[in-house]
């Protein structure tokens, strides 16, 4: 009798097991049945917003229904990423995730929510910052900048998306390796904080290299170096930060897709193909390069791996600079 309970028992499990994978894979092929909306946790203009709408076109067409852009802007990202944490786990509400996820843990000690329980979708570009200075500011060089906030202490201000973005740590980071002091000028999002650039009510900043690209090329800011490696394609007279003497300085903003906790891992991968697909599009992929990007492409387990790694690779930096919340 024993025997035949504890049988039942691991039948009635098996069961269930397959019940529960075979509504999954049901309700994946049935998956989207109505429009899919991605939350950008920044306000229009800058590089989450700018980057996510390039994609958008193509993707609708990948996944058979309309892709909804939903700005939800506040807390340097955390405003945009709560709200996707507490969506549905369907697929239906999805997070484009930047680095603010991965740095935020480290800022933010109290979140109400967790990066790491996130449904990691893929990860899909890479995006340089740039230094650019308002033309009022003697300087054509990142060299002339160093000396000149060295000569005039407090004298700058730089703008920032707000604490934990990535042109905050880039500043905070060239601020500890150069030993200058530059007031930081949080704003609520790229869009004010390039304003307050051109009006020049902040006279730097180390903001994404998409939104600053038009400003750059109309001379409206004078741009020094970018923070990435190597050089980039739409900008290739402009030096990197390493070459320009601060040796090892890179930082690099990323875009991806994530989706509420507990999202079906069919739902998540007929996701990430259909992003894959879209970024292999000719004219996708050409429209994020002409704005300053290079196209990632990977699995949803690459990119929760990635974003991982990023969280330990900026701790040491967050905690030199003694980052804390505004």
């Amino acid at each position: 009798m024993f025997l035949a309970r504890r049988e039942i028992k691991t039948f009635i499990r098996a069961l269930l097991c397959c019940i529960a994978m075979l509504s999954g894979q049901v309700f994946a092929q049935a998956f989207p049945a109505r429009p899919v909306t991605i939350i950008s946790p920044f306000p229009p203009g800058g590089l989450n917003d700018i980057t996510v709408r390039r994609i958008q076109p193509r993707l609708q067409v990948e996944l058979g229904q309309a892709v909804i852009i939903e700005n939800r802007s506040g807390a340097g990202g955390n405003v945009g990423a709560e709200v996707v944490a507490r969506a549905a786990p369907d697929g239906y509400t999805l997070l484009n995730a930047n680095p603010s996820l991965a740095i935020s843990p480290l800022i933010y000690p109290k979140l109400n929510y967790r990066p790491e329980h996130f449904a990691y979708v893929g990860q899909y570009a890479t995006v340089p910052n740039v230094l650019v200075v308002h033309p009022s500011v003697p300087a054509t060089t990142v060299q002339e900048l160093i000396a000149y906030a060295r000569k005039n202490p407090g004298k700058l201000n730089y703008a920032s998306p707000g604490n934990g973005t990535t042109p905050h740590i880039c500043a905070e980071l060239f601020k500890t390796m150069t030993e200058t002091f530059i007031v930081h000028i949080p704003f609520r999002g790229s869009g004010p904080a390039q304003a307050a650039m051109l009006a020049n009510e902040t006279q730097m900043t180390f903001d994404n290299l998409p939104p600053q690209l038009p400003h750059i090329r109309s001379g409206k800011v004078r741009a020094l170096a970018v923070t990435s490696l190597t050089r980039s394609p739409v900008l290739p007279d402009l030096p990197t930060v390493d070459e320009s003497g601060l040796k090892s300085y890179e930082l690099t903003a990323w875009l991806g897709l994530a989706a509420p906790p507990g999202t079906p891992e069919a739902v998540v991968m007929r996701l990430n193909e259909a992003l894959n697909r879209t970024t292999q599009d000719p004219k996708v992929r050409e429209s994020l390069v002409a704005s300053g990007a290079t196209v990632i492409q990977g699995t949803p387990e690459a990119f929760r791996d990635f974003v991982k790694a990023e969280t330990v690779k900026w701790a040491p930096v967050v905690k030199r600079a003694n980052i804390a919340p505004d």
